[in-house]
């Protein structure tokens, strides 16, 4: 039997995982590192975009740990693309038609999750880390560690500028990663019905990472090709997204074995994601990508956090009517099950 605690944490195929998620987490902190390497470099030449945008931090040897940050804020970005990518493949028709089984790319999916989690978590820390060095305000020991915990991990706690907004979307996709991410492990007191609604939310996370860099990525702060790029990489998280919702791998999800309520959602969940295409099309065509401009002022966010804690808040009661109705399914087929019996036997 599987090692598993009263809360129905599968020990042993977490273990495992977090084994299986030794090389790539191996890989990630040498990407990390290499990226550090990069953004260290074009610091010191006076050639990084955030110079302009930051000037103070022209000192790379000051401010490393802001440098290691942004380092590891790309690496995550990268890593949750990539557990994006895996996890839509295994539950769409990839499957079928990659050289890997479906058991790998799970494997795969689950120890990229984790590394994910870690580097998204060494994002904040070494902002964290950079605040409490920093000390902007003067403060004494215990306030320096204090602001710096607020501004780093209190959603809502950084009051200035674009990070009002941003450093709130990066806070809420960590804050979401982690038991989304994690519920795998606890699937023996969830139920696997249970397991699946809600690892479905998990895309959420992804979307606010990609938010997040692209609000308060310094690097692709401005119009250009970087910013481009990273708009054209979430084409094929679209793409194959709307390829495991026209073709799912699981049969219950199916068009002719799904409910009513099913096939409308995903109608909708098709005409979205059609949408999003469309718009990251029209981005990358026209160049027009939301970026700044050197030495013009910037226009008011269309976005504030009143809107984003909104959307918490929706997302949270899209969260809760989930949950709800696996409940009242998983209730109803075993006295359906019971029906079925009795008119048997009548």
């Amino acid at each position: 039997m599987p090692a598993r605690s009263r809360t129905g944490l599968d020990r042993a195929a977490l273990r495992a995982d977090l084994r299986a998620a030794l090389p790539d987490a191996t890989a990630a902190l040498a990407l990390t590192g290499a990226i550090f390497l990069f953004l260290y470099v074009r610091v010191r030449a006076a050639t990084s975009d955030t110079l302009a945008v930051m000037p103070f931090l022209a000192d790379a040897n000051e401010y490393w740990m802001y440098w290691l940050c942004q380092a590891f804020g790309w690496s995550a970005l990268l890593w949750a693309w990539l557990t994006t990518m895996l996890g839509l493949l295994r539950s769409g028709p990839g499957p079928r038609r990659l050289p890997v089984s479906a058991a790998r790319l799970e494997r795969w999916h689950r120890s990229t999750s984790l590394t994910t989690i870690a580097l998204m978590f060494a994002h904040a820390a070494f902002f964290f880390a950079e605040q409490v060095r920093s000390n902007e305000d003067g403060l004494g020991p215990v306030g320096r560690v204090w602001r710096a915990f607020v501004d780093s991990f209190v959603p809502g706690g950084y009051a200035s500028g674009t990070g009002q907004v941003a450093i709130l979307l990066g806070l809420i996709a960590l804050y979401l990663a982690i038991p989304l991410g994690l519920l795998y492990y606890f699937r023996a007191g969830t139920g696997a019905r249970m397991w699946r609604a809600l690892h479905r939310f998990v895309l959420v996370v992804y979307v606010l990472s990609a938010w997040h860099t692209l609000l308060y990525g310094t690097n692709v702060w401005f119009d250009g090709w970087p910013r481009t790029t990273l708009w054209l990489l979430q084409l094929p998280v679209a793409l194959v997204l709307l390829a495991r919702l026209l073709e799912p791998a699981r049969r219950a999800e199916k068009s002719s074995g799904a409910s009513p309520r099913t096939r409308v959602l995903r109608g909708v969940a098709i005409t979205a994601t059609l949408a999003v295409i469309a718009a990251i099309v029209a981005v990358v065509v026209t160049g027009r990508d939301g970026g700044r401009t050197p030495d013009v002022p910037s226009a008011p966010m269309s976005v504030t956090a009143d809107m984003v804690w909104v959307g918490l808040v929706v997302f949270a009661v899209a969260v809760a009517v989930t949950v709800l109705v696996v409940r009242t399914s998983a209730a109803r087929t075993p006295e359906r099950a019971r029906r079925d019996r009795s008119t048997t036997t009548g």
